[in-house]
């Protein structure tokens, strides 16, 4: 199910999808003066929930791809690149490896700055 509604929030969120739906939200207005609002309540349920699925896969592969930029100051990779069109799964597995280097590389630093403290204290100079 997942794969489906992904798939259409894919289609609708590109220009022949949108117009796909100003066509069916004028064939729903068109509804209205026959009693049949319900099929016009149906289309903007169905349009805030394509809406809300886009919102999430883009914001969630924002995150990452920002994630890559703060820990690869000194070396990029690919890798993220597309990454919105990632299953949602694939997004949070990448979010969560790169959090996880984002720490290593964080301790990593820590350790090699009290280094160059503890080196400056006893002999006058940095270590670097």
């Amino acid at each position: 199910m997942n794969r489906l509604l992904f798939r259409a929030a894919d289609f609708l969120s590109r220009p022949p999808g949108f117009y796909a739906m100003v066509v069916a939200m004028v064939a729903c207005t068109l509804l209205v003066p026959f009693g049949l609002t319900y099929a016009l309540s149906v289309a903007a349920i169905i349009i805030t929930g394509v809406v809300l699925i886009q919102g999430y896969r883009d914001t969630a592969a924002i995150h990452a791809k920002l994630d890559e930029i703060v820990i690869a100051l000194h070396q990029t990779r690919n890798d993220v690149v597309g990454l919105e069109y990632a299953e949602p799964h694939e997004i949070k597995s990448k979010l969560t490896e790169l959090e996880m280097e984002a720490g290593r590389l964080a301790a990593g630093e820590s350790v090699r700055d009290a280094m160059n403290e503890a080196g400056a204290a006893v002999g006058g100079g940095s270590l670097g």
